[in-house]
């Protein structure tokens, strides 16, 4: 498989990487198809296992690189990964106040945003995944675009198992969209359809990325340092928060930590 996207050029490797994230969404969105509801204790565990796959990949594929990155520059090699760190957070807590959503364990009372009740719930849903998987399909793409820049601490296989982690907990998102809407009563169908929606930001973040990086190269360790900041974000402030307002904090701090453990691997394995 490594071999077969090595021919690709940077734009159509991040682009194959983020058509599978976003299939990963659908298939969880596709879980209304089967059911009505889901198991609460499930649904906390899967959230904290994307919440540690999350963290783990903020610092193993994007930090830890980008500190790499800027060991050959006349700056200190912590600056760049400070500054594009916070940043990304900021970015996210600014659209956060500024973007009309609400999250998925969230009542429509408790919806964020610059006048939120002129929307339906399904939009605010939505938008709230949306927002939030914009960082998840920006770091693919800088992932790419750092292997086509030629960087020592980027490889192709990095790359690809930074997609594959995402992939794997954005399944939990796309069922926190699709099972409220198929709960207040939306159609299967268009539940999925709303479900799967969400993850359609990736593709288009993920060449955003690529050409970013690709055309000013050394903004590279500023631009994964950034992407790092607006996942931890995320992780923070909605991630472990939903995964442990239920009651399962036990079971969804383990799931965190598994999650956590095989984004490691899967990055240290094949990085």
């Amino acid at each position: 498989m490594i071999d077969f996207i090595a021919t690709l050029s940077p734009i159509n490797q991040a682009l194959l990487a983020t058509l599978f994230t976003w299939g990963m969404t659908a298939i969880g969105a596709a879980l209304v198809f089967t059911t009505k509801t889901l198991n609460q204790k499930l649904m906390d565990g899967m959230l904290g296992f994307a919440g540690g796959v999350m963290i783990a990949a903020s610092f193993w594929s994007l930090l830890s690189p980008a500190i790499s990155m800027a060991e050959s520059s006349s700056m200190p090699s912590w600056f760049p990964a400070t500054v594009g760190f916070l940043l990304g957070g900021g970015f996210l807590w600014v659209a956060d106040k500024i973007i009309p959503h609400v999250h998925p364990t969230s009542q429509l009372k408790d919806a964020e945003g610059i006048k939120p009740e002129n929307k339906r719930r399904s939009t605010l849903l939505v938008f709230a995944i949306t927002l939030h998987n914009i960082p998840e399909g920006l770091a693919v793409g800088v992932a790419f675009g750092a292997v086509a820049a030629g960087f020592p601490s980027a490889s192709l296989a990095a790359a690809v198992a930074l997609a594959i982690g995402i992939g794997i907990q954005n399944l939990p998102e796309g069922t926190a969209v699709a099972m409220p809407l198929r709960r207040d009563g939306m159609s299967r169908r268009k539940s999925f359809l709303y479900g799967q929606f969400s993850g359609l930001v990736e593709p288009i973040a993920a060449v955003i990325g690529v050409l970013a990086v690709t055309v000013m190269t050394p903004l590279l360790p500023y631009a994964l340092s950034f992407a790092a900041g607006a996942m931890i974000f995320v992780v923070i402030e909605e991630v472990i928060p939903g995964s442990q307002e239920n009651g399962n904090k036990d079971l969804a701090s383990i799931c965190l930590m598994l999650g956590f453990t095989l984004m490691m691997i899967l990055d240290v394995a094949f990085g």
